[in-house]
């Protein structure tokens, strides 16, 4: 099936949706003698059932799990319903998922762009916010001169730690320690002493809570980050970065 007709379908479908949810259950008009006198309620979920069918064959989840609960909803106890029920729940489970997977995916950042005389790699994810506190962004970061790095990047002033200190949490759960230090810029930033067994424990977390405390204030702060959307291939490595042309993306 090509686009065009894909699209020109899709949009058919979805006007029938609508026409179908909108429309009301009594105003349907008297059957004539000729016809069957078929019950409001058994016509409109047969004409929502092949409404649902045909998004089946779209595969388009979304708009399948609306129409079939639609149809479980208003008509429970029709052959409609019972038909939806045989395919809607592994539907809307997929459904979920993958809408959770976007959305887990869409909190990563990643950019390839120049700074200071090379050409720099990053991977980064803001904290989420909790007591409306400043998210800090947590960055993992590949230069061609510099190497590789991960650090914690917030706002002025900072956070307290003292040339080396350790940042506690959980990954998963689990209770972590990682050592790290403040650049020698003064940037509000903790370095990740070892950056290597950060990223590997990265790779293997969904979620990661990581204790730190502001020099504003001395507040202490849980940093919550949910790392299960981080797609290693999408962060690139030095090897590719040398090859482009100083200035180039």
């Amino acid at each position: 099936m090509n686009n065009a007709i894909r699209l020109g379908l899709l949009g058919a479908v979805c006007a029938g949706v609508l026409l179908a949810a909108c429309s009301p259950q009594s105003g349907s008009p008297a059957a004539t003698d000729k016809q069957p006198k078929v019950p409001a309620d058994t016509a409109a979920a047969a004409r929502n059932l092949d409404t649902y069918r045909q998004l089946l064959k779209l595969h388009n989840d979304e708009m399948v799990v609306t129409m079939g609960k639609d149809i479980v909803n208003r008509f429970p106890h029709s052959d409609a319903a019972k038909e939806v029920e045989q395919t809607l729940p592994a539907i809307e489970k997929r459904y979920v998922a993958n809408r959770e997977k976007n959305r887990l995916a869409a909190l990563w950042t990643y950019q390839v762009a120049p700074m200071a005389g090379g050409t720099q790699s990053t991977a980064s994810i803001y904290s989420s916010r909790r007591g409306g506190n400043e998210p800090v962004r947590l960055v993992l970061r590949r230069h061609t001169s510099w190497g590789q790095s991960a650090f914690l990047y917030g706002s002025k002033p900072g956070f307290l730690c003292r040339g080396n200190c350790t940042i506690t949490g959980k990954a998963d759960g689990k209770p972590v320690r990682i050592k790290a230090f403040t650049p020698d810029g003064g940037e509000p930033a903790l370095m990740i002493r070892d950056d290597k067994v950060f990223i590997a424990l990265l790779e293997k977390t969904s979620k990661l809570d990581l204790d730190v405390t502001r020099l504003d204030g001395k507040k202490d702060e849980t940093l919550v980050y949910e790392l299960a959307g981080f797609d290693p291939a999408r962060w690139q490595p030095l090897d590719k970065l040398r090859k482009r042309p100083a200035g180039k993306k």
